[in-house]
């Protein structure tokens, strides 16, 4: 049997079990288990399952301890515990209590905070699920306070939650970077345009809400305290240094992605302890969640390595690319094709599920054509972002809807999001037509 064809079948079989909702990492690491069984067990001709134990267990523990053994993975965990002390610190909600405060007497305000919160709950935290859960717990019950509509209160948390995939640090640039050996720190510094342009488009479609239906978004008209504005403006002082060591540590050559993560950590507990907002047993908490949380990411993560291995004996991937080149497709005309896959996978499968199985695929072709591997990592992760508030399975979405209960139901979650997803799309062909916004910063290095 045809290595090529075996790997052609894994690939549907895996998108069959990933319908199933069978989980991922299981999928991924069976498939190519049996996948690689087969080519040995066929490759003098007949079938000798006898010759395919041996080189099969061989490449299952190899790809397993290399990538468990990657110094860049070390990342996650710092990054995840990052957000997770950040947040029982109180830390990650103090960009959104300070927006509040500042922009309350704008209509559509509080949307606006709420959008600036989920970015800078995303400069520590790097997790858009977790990003939408707390600040949809924050914010939602807020804007419904004030009689907000509750499509708009849901959808800009739902829609700015999505920013923890683009604005670094960001798990799913960690991913992209171990499989691509693509520099890490180069990723994060590319995400900061696209991530404030995204942003920006986010802001701008609350604004033209609330200017074709003012009653969307009524004002708050408690009386502001005297002096509110400058102590909110204070208080959000440790979000502020932990992105600029992040980002400034890694831009100025200072640290390494994994070392601004793990000064980052300290810095953090330094803070909770000297403020007293974090005590041994929230700590605790916090790591026990993180250990968590790092378990499954590493465990899909050795798994989807195992499945790299496997389409990479399989030549399936070089086949893919020799089409491509056979078609004769434009680089342009490539990016759009690589866009609707991803968006049609993302209305069915989780961002992380999306890119590890995809990459094994996507790269070689991109590389043949010559495209920057780093634009094209901020290109995936912006598809990434899209599929988590895109319907059937928007992740977000699902998050949001949880928060708020049977009050508001998922599918009016989704007539929201439909605008902020326009705007995505928007943003997406600027990204796309003009690579310079996401080379730009780390060209500088």
């Amino acid at each position: 049997m045809d290595p090529a064809t075996i790997g052609l079948v894994a690939f549907g079989m895996v998108i069959v079990l990933l319908a199933l909702r069978v989980p991922i990492a299981f999928v991924l690491a069976g498939v190519a288990t049996v996948g690689t069984f087969l080519i040995y067990a066929f490759r003098s001709g007949s079938f000798a399952p006898e010759r395919a134990i041996n080189p099969t267990s061989s490449m299952v523990v190899n790809s397993f301890f290399e990538l468990i053994h990657s110094y860049d993975l070390s990342m996650i965990p710092l990054f995840v515990a990052l957000g997770n002390i950040a947040y029982h610190t109180g830390i990650t909600t103090r960009i959104y209590d300070a927006a509040n405060v500042w922009l309350r007497r704008v209509p559509g305000g509080v949307s606006v905070a709420s959008l600036m919160g989920c970015a800078g709950f995303s400069a520590i935290s790097g997790s858009s699920i977790a990003c939408a859960s707390t600040m949809g717990r924050i914010c939602v019950p807020e804007m419904l306070r004030l009689g907000y509509n509750p499509r708009l209160a849901t959808a800009s948390v739902a829609a700015g939650g999505t920013l923890g995939s683009l604005i670094p640090p960001s798990v799913l640039f960690i991913l992209y970077g171990i499989f691509t050996e693509t520099s890490i720190s180069k990723l994060f510094l590319a995400g900061i345009l696209p991530g404030l342009l995204t942003l920006g488009g986010y802001v701008i479609v609350v604004f033209w809400w609330v200017s074709r239906d003012p009653s969307a978004a009524p004002v708050d008209p408690t009386p502001l305290v005297r002096g509110a504005r400058l102590r909110a403006a204070i208080s959000a002082w440790p979000a502020l240094v932990l992105f600029t060591v992040i980002i400034g540590g890694i831009y100025g050559g200072i640290f390494t992605a994994t070392e601004a993560a793990a000064v980052s950590v300290l810095l953090t507990i330094l803070i909770g302890f000297a403020e007293r907002s974090l005590s041994l047993r929230s700590m605790w908490v916090a790591i026990r969640e993180s250990l968590i949380q790092t378990a499954a990411i590493f465990l899909i993560a050795a798994c989807a390595k195992i499945f790299v291995s496997f389409v990479a004996l399989t030549g399936a991937a070089g086949m893919v690319s020799q089409w491509v080149a056979d078609a004769g497709l434009s680089p342009l005309l490539l990016m759009v094709a690589i866009s609707v896959l991803y968006i049609f996978l993302g209305m069915f499968l989780d961002p992380v599920g999306i890119i590890v199985l995809t990459l094994p695929f996507v790269i070689p072709m991109v590389d043949n054509l010559g495209m920057d591997l780093i634009w094209f990592g901020v290109i995936v992760v912006k598809l990434l972002e899209i599929g988590l508030i895109t319907p059937p399975v928007g992740l977000n979405v699902f998050v949001i809807g949880n928060v708020t209960g049977r009050d508001i139901t998922v599918d009016q979650i989704f007539a929201g999001v439909m605008r902020f997803l326009a705007m995505d799309i928007v943003v997406l062909a600027i990204l796309i037509l003009v690579p310079a916004i996401s080379t730009l910063i780390p060209n500088g290095l």
